[in-house]
């Protein structure tokens, strides 16, 4: 009876916790769209693109830690713009130390959105179907992995949407961030050799990543980009039928 008593006081309190942790992330998404919406938009930095080149001159430590918690922030609450946030990036910190740190805050971002739904909406998940998730959660606890690395590199499946159904299977943190660290590094590269070529912020804002690619090369990049994610999967299925056969 006590035990009982103890498991059914701790529910409503970890119910709590979780609304708490919901409507926390809800606030602070209201108020980046409200308070800084417009103010990180393309249009309006480059109407500041001086003024952000003194700044990053007088106070590099300052912008540096600035950028990678925005940057975390807008990965880790999903919130839309990353793309074109790693597109300013390249132009604002350069090549090497854009691609440096839009690397490490992009998976600290995915990590904390991975997290957040594992937190928020994994128990539930699973208490209603954990009976049908059986047996992809074993099959994913083997080939995890290789499956979200092949995710990484496809252009088609959302950043977020990754975070989050991840989030809600047995993968452990340290292998998605690892993971996803590696396989994000090719986008990063693309995106930030991008923003890193264009000669200003305006161009950028007209074009976007069509200031340096053409439709042709973002389609050859994608297509490499999938034949690369597909590379580890179709290695481990050779495997697998390699040691089939030969037993």
């Amino acid at each position: 009876m006590e035990t009982q008593t103890a498991e059914t006081e701790s529910k409503p309190s970890g119910n709590g916790k979780k609304l708490l942790v919901l409507g926390l992330v809800a606030a602070v998404i209201g108020i980046a769209y409200t308070q800084f919406g417009d103010a990180l938009s393309l249009q309006n930095l480059a109407r500041q693109e001086s003024e952000l080149r003194s700044l990053q001159q007088s106070q590099p430590w300052m912008v540096y830690g600035a950028a990678f918690l925005i940057y975390v922030l807008v990965a880790g609450l999903s919130l839309p713009g990353a793309a074109v946030l790693t597109l300013v990036f390249g132009w604002y910190f350069g090549l090497a130390r854009g691609f440096v740190l839009v690397s490490f805050a992009s998976t600290a971002g995915a990590t904390m959105a991975f997290l957040l739904s594992r937190f928020l909406f994994r128990d539930a998940i699973q208490n209603r179907f954990g009976d049908r998730l059986a047996n992809f959660n074993a099959s994913l606890q083997k080939e995890g992995p290789f499956f979200l690395f092949t995710l990484r590199l496809i252009p088609a499946v959302p950043f977020f949407v990754i975070n989050a159904v991840m989030g809600l299977t047995p993968i452990r943190v340290r292998t998605f961030w690892w993971v996803s660290q590696l396989g994000m590094l090719a986008g990063t590269a693309v995106y930030i050799y991008a923003g890193s070529s264009v000669p200003n912020l305006q161009t950028l804002a007209d074009k976007g990543i069509g200031a340096v690619f053409t439709p042709g090369q973002m389609t050859q990049i994608v297509v490499a980009f999938v034949l690369l994610g597909l590379f580890p999967l179709a290695v481990r299925f050779l495997m697998k039928e390699k040691h089939i056969h030969g037993t």
